[in-house]
Parts: structure tokens; C-alpha cells; sequence
């Protein structure tokens, strides 16, 4: 008679091969990601902060109530059963159970339309204030990145990103946490607020330069 056992394992390494090993690292990015950006919304904003984007219509209530989604469902005590939030690269999620024991939501990871993305550019403001390279960095830094994928969407050498991560870490513009055997940098409020502001200032030059160069008004 088969064995089960080899012929599942046999069935998985034939689907990690064709189908998952090649753009493994990808998805491996946007789970790190996600895991940094949950992490800093509850260490924020608590379970509301942590739970309220993860699908549509899902809020927390409070008082250990979760609101799964908008429809009129009867409530479900979970007390006593496991509940998992599984993170996916589909742009979609799902709910699923094994009654009465087991529940699990699929949501979407945090950023992964930013991840198809490539890097954006830094406004020209920003470059000048504290350099084009570092400049570039905290743009790329829209989402929590390694450092091998800042090598990998800059073109600058590893070194050269370490060098310049370490500078904004120090100015207070960018943090990082450990993801599994990953480190991860990811813009602070202070860099998100900068990077915020020169790209408003720079809108608003553009936008001052063309009233003054255009015609008056009759």
C-alpha cells in the first residue's frame, strides 16, 4: 500500500519547486512587511489599529469583539476555539473554520501594491536637504524594507546602504525591527512627516511658478 506520509511530502516538494520557489523571496519581503506594519499599528493604536485594515469591514468592538464583516451574522464564542490571522499575497482575502475548534482569517498583506512598485523617486527638495542617496532611501522606505531589497530597488552598493540607513537612524528618520532572520528598516513619524512635507513643498513651488508665469486672469 503507498505511504501517505511520503506521497503528501513528495506533493508539497513538487509545488514548492514549480510553482512557489521561484518568486519566493517576493512574497517573503511582503510577509516580513506586513509583520513590521501590524506590529507598529498595535504598538500604536491597539487591537483597533492592528485589526481595523485587515479586510472590509472588519472593526474591533471592544471587550474582546471582533466584527468579521458587515453582514447580519449571528455571533460565534470563540473562547475556547483557536483563531488565526493568516497573512496572503492575493490581493483578496477569505474566512475559513473547522467548527468548533479552529478559525482562521486570510487578509492581504500590509503594502503589497507597494511592493509591485518600483521604488519612488524623491522630490528634488528633499535631495538637497540631506542628499540624493539618502534621499532616495527614505522615499524607498514607504514600506518596511531590508536591505537587500534597498540594494535591489536603488542600484546603490550594500555597503553604501548601510552607511546611509545608519545616518537616518540617527537623525531619527528611520527605525527597524527584526523579522525572523531579517532585519527590516521602516520610516519613523519624524520621516514620514519630512518626506510628506518636501513633496508638498515641492507640489506647491510648481504650482506657485505656473501662476506666476501664466497669463492674468480677465
Amino acid at each position: 500500500m503507498p505511504d501517505p506520509a511520503g506521497r503528501a511530502a513528495d506533493l508539497l516538494e513538487w509545488v514548492w519547486e514549480r510553482a512557489v520557489r521561484a518568486d519566493w523571496p517576493r512574497h517573503r519581503r511582503l510577509f516580513e512587511a506586513d509583520i513590521v506594519s501590524r506590529t507598529q499599528a498595535l504598538s500604536a493604536g491597539g487591537w483597533a489599529a492592528a485589526l481595523g485594515g485587515l479586510r472590509p469591514g472588519m472593526r474591533w468592538l471592544g471587550d474582546g469583539r471582533l466584527r468579521i464583516n458587515a453582514y447580519a451574522y449571528p455571533p460565534r464564542d470563540l473562547a475556547a476555539a483557536q483563531l488565526l490571522f493568516i497573512p496572503t499575497t492575493s490581493p483578496r482575502g477569505w474566512v475559513g473554520w473547522e467548527e468548533p475548534h479552529r478559525y482562521a482569517i486570510v487578509y492581504p498583506c500590509a503594502g503589497l501594491l507597494a511592493e509591485r512598485a518600483p521604488a519612488a523617486a524623491p522630490p528634488d527638495a528633499l535631495g538637497r536637504l540631506i542628499g540624493p542617496a539618502r534621499a532616495t532611501l527614505l522615499a524607498a522606505l514607504a514600506a518596511p524594507r531590508s536591505t537587500t531589497h534597498l540594494v535591489a530597488l536603488t542600484g546603490f552598493a550594500l555597503g553604501s546602504v548601510g552607511g546611509h540607513l545608519r545616518v537616518l537612524r540617527d537623525a531619527g528618520l528611520v527605525s527597524r525591527r527584526r523579522s525572523g532572520r531579517s532585519v527590516l528598516y521602516y520610516r519613523t513619524a519624524l520621516g514620514d512627516g519630512l518626506a510628506g512635507a518636501e513633496a508638498g513643498t515641492e507640489a506647491g513651488a510648481g504650482a506657485g511658478a505656473g501662476t506666476e508665469a501664466g497669463p492674468s486672469p480677465p
